[in-house]
Protein backbone atom coordinates (compact mmCIF):
# COMPACT_ATOMS: atom_id res chain seq x y z
CA UNK A 1 0.00 0.00 0.00
CA UNK A 2 1.41 3.40 -0.88
CA UNK A 3 1.65 6.39 1.38
CA UNK A 4 -1.26 8.82 1.40
CA UNK A 5 -0.64 11.82 -0.81
CA UNK A 6 -1.65 15.43 -0.71
CA UNK A 7 -1.67 17.97 -3.46
CA UNK A 8 0.67 20.96 -3.12
CA UNK A 9 1.31 23.97 -5.25
CA UNK A 10 5.00 24.75 -5.82
CA UNK A 11 6.72 27.28 -8.01
CA UNK A 12 9.65 26.22 -10.17
CA UNK A 13 11.62 28.02 -12.83
CA UNK A 14 10.10 27.02 -16.17
CA UNK A 15 13.28 25.47 -17.58
CA UNK A 16 13.76 23.28 -14.51
CA UNK A 17 10.11 22.24 -14.48
CA UNK A 18 10.17 21.33 -18.17
CA UNK A 19 13.42 19.36 -17.82
CA UNK A 20 11.98 17.48 -14.83
CA UNK A 21 8.74 16.81 -16.69
CA UNK A 22 10.69 15.43 -19.66
CA UNK A 23 12.75 13.17 -17.41
CA UNK A 24 9.74 12.10 -15.39
CA UNK A 25 8.53 10.06 -18.34
CA UNK A 26 5.49 7.88 -17.72
CA UNK A 27 5.68 8.39 -13.92
CA UNK A 28 5.24 12.11 -14.40
CA UNK A 29 6.51 15.29 -12.86
CA UNK A 30 5.11 14.56 -9.38
CA UNK A 31 6.99 11.27 -9.15
CA UNK A 32 10.22 12.91 -10.32
CA UNK A 33 9.90 15.77 -7.84
CA UNK A 34 9.02 13.34 -5.02
CA UNK A 35 12.19 11.34 -5.69
CA UNK A 36 14.30 14.52 -5.78
CA UNK A 37 12.87 15.80 -2.50
CA UNK A 38 13.35 12.38 -0.86
CA UNK A 39 17.03 12.38 -1.93
CA UNK A 40 17.49 15.88 -0.52
CA UNK A 41 15.92 14.86 2.79
CA UNK A 42 18.31 11.87 2.97
CA UNK A 43 21.26 14.21 2.35
CA UNK A 44 20.04 16.67 4.99
CA UNK A 45 19.67 13.83 7.51
CA UNK A 46 23.14 12.54 6.68
CA UNK A 47 24.63 16.03 7.11
CA UNK A 48 22.99 16.23 10.55
CA UNK A 49 24.37 12.81 11.55
CA UNK A 50 27.85 13.81 10.40
CA UNK A 51 27.66 17.06 12.39
CA UNK A 52 26.68 15.13 15.54
CA UNK A 53 29.47 12.58 15.00
CA UNK A 54 32.05 15.30 14.36
CA UNK A 55 30.93 17.21 17.46
CA UNK A 56 31.46 14.07 19.51
CA UNK A 57 34.56 12.59 17.84
CA UNK A 58 36.19 15.48 15.96
CA UNK A 59 36.31 16.26 12.26
CA UNK A 60 36.52 13.50 9.68
CA UNK A 61 39.85 13.59 7.87
CA UNK A 62 40.31 13.42 4.11
CA UNK A 63 42.13 10.13 4.61
CA UNK A 64 39.17 8.63 6.50
CA UNK A 65 36.82 9.76 3.75
CA UNK A 66 39.04 8.18 1.09
CA UNK A 67 39.16 4.88 2.99
CA UNK A 68 35.34 4.78 3.06
CA UNK A 69 35.13 5.69 -0.63
CA UNK A 70 37.53 2.87 -1.46
CA UNK A 71 35.44 0.42 0.60
CA UNK A 72 32.27 1.51 -1.21
CA UNK A 73 33.96 1.17 -4.59
CA UNK A 74 35.16 -2.35 -3.77
CA UNK A 75 31.70 -3.30 -2.49
CA UNK A 76 30.08 -2.01 -5.70
CA UNK A 77 32.61 -3.88 -7.82
CA UNK A 78 31.99 -7.05 -5.83
CA UNK A 79 28.23 -6.60 -6.17
CA UNK A 80 28.61 -6.12 -9.92
CA UNK A 81 30.88 -9.18 -10.19
CA UNK A 82 28.39 -11.28 -8.19
CA UNK A 83 25.54 -10.15 -10.43
CA UNK A 84 27.44 -10.95 -13.62
CA UNK A 85 28.20 -14.51 -12.56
Amino acid sequence: MSEPTQKYSITLPRDIAEAARARGGPSGLSSYVTAAVARQLERDNLRELIAVAEAEHGPITDEEIQVKRDLLLRAREQQHDDGAA
